[in-house]
């Protein structure tokens, strides 16, 4: 019956549906809220307008309302219709407040039983109830009846009887509260596993997600799996390679180290012939030393026989000259010029000085005449003496070490003489 009352809610607020409660009347709380002026006989046809009154023990919420039940109801979904309770301007108001609702003709009951005001909450629970009403004319005969003594008398019976039956609806009430609290808790348990419920669908939901993704990674690892056999495949093939390498290179090794140990006993007799090579090496040194010296003296007396021999090729020369010279005049020895010595002479000497005074006039002519005596080249009497100086330099090589000099011809020498430095 209740699901046909709700279909007749009112439709000026809003078409949802107002939140309920199977809780029982033991949990109601009629004090919070007071209807006032509230009709014995409510006119069929005509809107009416609910008054009451919210005490400072309540605090209206959006979604409270008050309907209109059937005297006998037992739980907040029993309505008959509805409307949306208006917030207060001051929702937090320590005094009361009256509010006023108008229920329009076409959603209010037809019959005549009896109907009450139930403010409810946004929880379902109901805040205030008024007295009961009905919705039927008065009439003559109801006035006219009230004033004879056997009216009065039903009349009273009447109000016993729903004396007795309000004092059985307290007493029905008391016991709903209680059951209103045990449904209570039983709400806030179901709160709380509605909250666990939502955060499972939404776990179960993120799992949902890894699970596919987990699929999809399963499906590329096995793809992958697939690829790393066929590389386990190589690499097996690969190994068994590396195993008959391996086993070839410890036959190589096995032969390598035994060339080896050979190899250590070679180097034990090269090292006692290197030892006997450093005394050789010593005393080859001091050989040295001694050829450094020997070459020394060698040097020293080297160059005197090279003017020597260069000496008496001039006089031959010199000789044949003078025969030459002695078919176009004779000139008296005594008479003969020797020429003197220049100051800061030639490199070696002027090498006609040691003709002596015998020699003639075409000597003296002759004796003007430079020859290099390392390649016999002539230079005119002209040339400067630094010029010829330099030309006999060219010949030789001098040591950056101790400006001794050697014939170009001679390298061999230097080279020696070079290296005898470098184990000084």
């Amino acid at each position: 019956m209740g699901a046909e009352l709700s279909k007749t809610s009112t439709m000026d607020e809003t078409s949802d549906e107002p939140p309920t409660s199977a809780v029982l009347l033991d949990n109601c709380h009629f004090s919070q809220v007071v209807f006032n002026n509230v009709e014995k006989f409510y006119v069929p046809g005509g809107d009416v307008t609910c008054y009451y009154t919210l005490t400072q023990n309540i605090i209206p919420r959006g979604k409270d309302w008050v309907g209109i039940f059937r005297v006998g109801w037992k739980t907040t979904r029993e309505y008959y219709t509805f409307m949306w309770a208006p917030l207060p301007s001051d929702v937090h108001s320590d005094t009361a407040v009256r509010q006023q609702i108008q229920f329009k003709a076409y959603y209010l009951p037809k019959d005549d039983e009896y109907y009450q005001f139930c403010y409810v909450d946004q929880d379902g629970v109901v805040r205030g109830a008024s007295v009961p009403f009905q919705f039927r004319a008065e009439t003559e005969d109801d006035i006219l009846v009230v004033t004879t003594q056997g009216e009065v008398e039903e009349i009273e019976l009447q109000n016993k009887n729903l004396h007795k039956e309000n004092e059985e609806l307290k007493a029905s009430c008391a016991s709903l509260q209680k059951q209103n609290i045990d449904l209570q808790e039983e709400v806030n348990k179901t709160q709380e596993l509605q909250n666990s419920l939502e955060s499972l669908r939404s776990n179960t939901e993120k799992l949902e997600l890894e699970l596919s993704s987990l699929k999809k990674e399963n499906k590329h690892l096995k793809e992958r799996d697939d690829c790393r056999e066929a590389e386990l495949h190589q690499l097996k093939e690969q190994i068994q390679n590396v195993t008959s390498d391996k086993e070839r290179l410890e036959t190589r090794l096995k032969t390598a180290l035994d060339h080896m140990d050979q190899l250590q006993s070679q180097v034990l007799n090269y090292e006692k012939e290197v030892e006997n090579l450093s005394h050789v090496d010593h005393d080859k040194t001091e050989q040295l030393e001694s050829l450094k010296e020997e070459n020394r003296q060698l040097r020293m007396t080297r160059t005197p026989q090279k003017l020597r021999e260069e000496n008496d090729r001039l006089l031959r020369h010199l000789s044949q000259a003078r025969e030459v010279s002695s078919s176009f005049s004779v000139v008296s020895p005594a008479q003969a010029p020797i020429p003197a010595p220049e100051v800061g002479g030639l490199l070696f000497g002027n090498p006609y000085c040691a003709a002596g005074a015998n020699l003639g006039a075409g000597a003296a002519d002759l004796a003007s005449i430079r020859r290099c005596p390392m390649c016999d080249e002539v230079f005119p009497e002209d040339i400067e003496t630094s010029q010829y100086e330099a030309h006999v330099q060219s010949h030789l090589l001098e040591c950056p070490l101790c400006s001794e000099t050697f014939e170009k011809s001679n390298k061999q020498v230097f080279d020696d003489h070079i290296f005898c430095h470098g184990l000084e």
